[in-house]
């Protein structure tokens, strides 16, 4: 099969860091020989600003008959943007690396925590209504479905790591709604890997304290949010930070930092959240396909980050380099076999 994408280059710094790593996308497609179509369409702010629309009907129509997505960050319209897009095509697991890399100092060592987060529901669904002068209510949905489906992706993803679990919740407190979400865990993941619950209060502080203590932590919408930002950042930064949002018909893979308008054609963003995104694309695509040569892609493109971090001649000012954009895609670029 030839899977296609449909590429949003996205806002501020978004467009550069794409354009520039598309020789980097062209050279893995042509030494692994990968059935890939990338397809470029206009989405976020500039796409508001001049169509009116966020998501204009044109770029849905190539979304709709695309495989998946890859996205730059988008700025004020994000929401418009990614969490429709979440909705509308049921990419129900963000998966969230917090990897640490060679050279990117941070307290805690070599930190490698993998978060999944139920991204459909919770207070996400955005059912808030001001129901008096002063009141406003929002309804935490969480449902057995959404919960059992989310706990076999954290299973899928521990089995192929160290084999270890954390439910994270606050059952104690909402006992109905969270209670749910850990007893839909508990029936999937108990006695199949190294298990344990944990409240997210509790979690937070140990991310803190000690993050080599978690390898997969599997939770709601909104303390996935939270906890795989406060990861991101232990691990060096959340600039650096990758994702993929996974359904069963069509994924979306992103780096999780944003615009950054301030440094926007500038030349000095850092590519590596995105390169890393697209790796995890590259992953997908082996697990739909089941053809080594996407993993193998992946894998290289991965190692050849790895490389130009251990080597630290080729960083940008963000990590402590003084490099350009330009610079560290060359290196990248060079590192790929």
């Amino acid at each position: 099969m030839v899977f296609k994408v449909a590429v949003i280059p996205g806002d501020g710094v978004g467009p550069e860091i794409y354009f520039e790593s598309k020789k980097i996308l062209s050279k893995l497609v042509e030494m692994y020989r990968l059935d890939v179509e990338f397809i470029e369409i206009e989405a976020g702010d500039s796409a508001l600003s001049r169509y009116g629309e966020a998501l204009p009907k044109p770029a849905l129509k190539v979304i709709e008959s695309s495989d998946m997505i890859l996205k730059g960050p988008v700025g004020e319209s994000a929401m418009d943007v990614v969490v429709r897009l979440r909705q509308m095509y049921d990419m129900y697991a963000n998966i969230r690396p917090a990897k640490s890399l060679p050279n990117v100092p941070n307290r805690f060592g070599d930190v490698d925590v993998l978060i999944v987060r139920e991204n459909t529901e919770d207070l996400y669904k955005g059912m808030e209504h001001e129901i008096a002068d002063g009141v406003a209510i929002g309804l935490k949905v969480i449902t057995s479905k959404a919960s059992s489906r989310i706990a076999n992706v954290a299973l899928y993803y521990a089995l192929r790591r160290r084999r270890k679990v954390t439910v994270v919740h606050k059952a104690n407190v909402m006992r109905i709604t969270d209670g749910l979400f850990a007893r839909a865990c508990r029936s999937i993941l108990k006695d199949k890997v190294e298990y344990n619950e944990m409240y997210v209060d509790a979690a937070a502080a140990n991310l803190v304290r000690n993050p080599n203590m978690f390898d997969v932590i599997v939770t709601t919408n909104v303390y996935g949010d939270i906890l795989s930002d406060e990861a991101s950042q232990i691990a060096g930064s959340l600039g650096l930070a990758p994702s993929s949002n996974i359904g069963d018909t069509k994924s979306l893979f992103e780096p999780v930092h944003g615009a950054a308008f301030d440094i926007a054609g500038k030349g000095i963003v850092n590519p590596t959240a995105f390169l890393l995104s697209v790796a995890m694309m590259l992953e997908r695509m082996h697990e739909i396909s089941k053809d080594l040569k996407y993993l193998n892609a992946a894998e290289s493109l991965n190692k050849s980050i790895n490389e130009v971090y251990k080597e630290g001649k080729k960083l940008t000012v963000d990590v402590g380099g003084n490099s350009k954009l330009t610079d560290m895609i060359d290196a990248i670029y060079s590192k790929i076999t």
